[in-house]
């Protein structure tokens, strides 16, 4: 079972590498730099936007190794059951 799941989520990795890889071409065609990123650098406000990120990935990240956790609880005491 884990075997098929880690299978799919290989094949979503590898297609989401691809659509990220051709889109790097695209912002590599792009002469000037964005004004607001400028502006918000030479503010400071660019470390204020970072961190939020990195707080909204790592909470994202959490709570999925929770849930992951909590349902292979489950399926542990599915089987056992049986």
């Amino acid at each position: 079972m884990k075997i098929k799941f880690f299978q799919r989520l290989s094949g979503g990795f590898f297609l989401l590498l691809a659509l990220l890889l051709s889109a790097g071409n695209a912002f590599a065609q792009a002469a000037d730099a964005p004004e607001m990123a400028d502006g918000l650098r030479a503010s400071g406000k660019i470390y204020v936007v970072v961190a939020v990120v990195i707080v909204i990935v790592a909470g994202l990240l959490l709570y999925l190794i929770t849930l992951d956790r909590k349902v292979s609880r489950l399926e542990k005491a599915m089987n056992s059951g049986s």
